[in-house]
């Protein structure tokens, strides 16, 4: 007798009724009796030829609609698993070959360089030779960037290539890679000149270099032009950091003085009207927010050790939070404290927010409305944004 698959699990299993877990089911699949799959309406073929060997993707098999099924689920389950419950917006879903910004992995093999992403659980590189995820000039360079450190890289030695698309193209960081001697140097010099990147920096152990750039790297947030330090965090895809923005926006609605913590390069406080404090723990960061917009008021600031403290939080009409995936346990709480009426919490992590939510909703807050964010298409990844309103 066959089961029908009903959800996907966090890590993209799918899930019967009965709580059995079935590699690569999808919502409408049903498990024959002898394990295998008999396709629904929403199992698709997946686009590229890596998929499953890459651990980039782990459900280029679902559909849209099932996919966006899939945020919502998790964002659903998470809040369950602390008695909440809110109104779960549409998901978006960035498009395909949106990403602009990724981190690849390279391994000298012989004369030549493997150069991809890590297979599904395994420090193995999977060599790609196809990819539908990133922007068309990240792709462009994986090809020539395959022959660049195919004369860099010592044999058996890896490296890291991190690719991001500034305003002025693309910025690339190189992870383990010696520039050894002149030849190396002009390799590289000619190598950022063909493909006119944006800048061109090292990491040899000791931190980043940069060696080539021929004009001050920018990226511009909400209209204004902010310096972009190297190895900085940039929201994964245009399209959805406009997503996000428009919900904090919303979210934070009708305050005059708003606190954005975990700012960043500014990409929630450039966009908000009235008086803005940002805090944020980078020093590039800071520096750079400053520089690109003097209006707003900036501070050096680690959350993590120095949270801001009920005192300080009653300066504000309405505060945003946007932590990394361990979440903001201790600001919350204090928030949860305070006086403050309305906040947006961008999330990377469904699991530490709904922590944090409930910690805010104990606290006086109501949860208004989630609205799930797929940047990173086709992974396990979800993001979100979050509105909470005190009365």
């Amino acid at each position: 007798m066959s089961e029908l698959i009903v959800r996907i699990a966090s890590r993209g299993d799918g899930v019967t009724a009965s709580g059995r877990h079935v590699a690569f089911g999808v919502p409408g699949d049903a498990v024959l009796e002898d394990g295998a799959l008999a396709f629904g309406p929403h199992h698709q073929v997946p686009p590229c030829r890596h998929f499953p060997e890459c651990g980039g993707c782990q459900l280029q098999h679902v559909d849209d609609q099932a996919y966006r099924g899939y945020l919502v689920s998790r964002v659903e389950g998470a809040l369950a698993q602390h008695g909440l419950t809110a109104a779960i917006r549409e998901s978006h879903l960035s498009p395909p070959n949106s990403r602009r910004r990724a981190t690849l992995r390279a391994l000298k093999a012989g004369k030549g360089v493997v150069l991809g992403f890590n297979a599904a659980k395994s420090h193995q590189i999977v060599d790609m030779r196809e990819n539908h995820i990133l922007r068309p000039e990240l792709l462009n360079l994986v090809a020539p960037s395959r022959g660049l450190l195919a004369t860099l890289l010592q044999p058996k030695r890896t490296a890291e290539v991190q690719l991001t698309l500034a305003d002025q193209e693309v910025d690339v960081l190189l992870k383990g890679v010696e520039a050894n001697g002149l030849a190396a140097v002009e390799a590289l010099t000619s190598f950022c000149e063909e493909h006119r990147l944006a800048r061109l920096s090292l990491d040899q152990g000791l931190g980043p270099e940069t060696l080539y750039e021929p004009q001050p790297t920018t990226v511009t947030l909400s209209g204004t032009a902010v310096t972009l330090p190297v190895g900085a965090f940039l929201q994964a895809t245009g399209d959805g950091e406009a997503v996000l923005v428009e919900a904090v926006r919303e979210a934070a609605d009708g305050a005059s003085v708003t606190a954005d913590l975990f700012a960043g390069l500014g990409t929630f406080a450039l966009a908000l009207p009235g008086r803005v404090y940002a805090a944020e723990a980078s020093r590039d960061a800071v520096l750079a927010l400053k520089r690109a917009a003097p209006q707003i008021a900036v501070e050096h600031r680690d959350l993590y050790r120095r949270p801001l403290d009920a005192g300080e939080l009653e300066r504000f009409d309405a505060v945003v939070l946007d932590p990394p995936r361990a979440g903001a346990a201790d600001q919350v709480a204090l928030l949860a404290a305070a006086s403050v009426r309305r906040v947006a919490y961008v999330s990377c992590n469904p699991a530490t927010f709904a922590r944090d939510a409930k910690v805010l909703v104990d606290g006086g807050h109501r949860l208004d409305w989630v609205r799930p964010v797929g940047q990173f298409r086709w992974s396990t990844h979800v993001e979100l944004a979050a509105c909470f309103t005190r009365a």
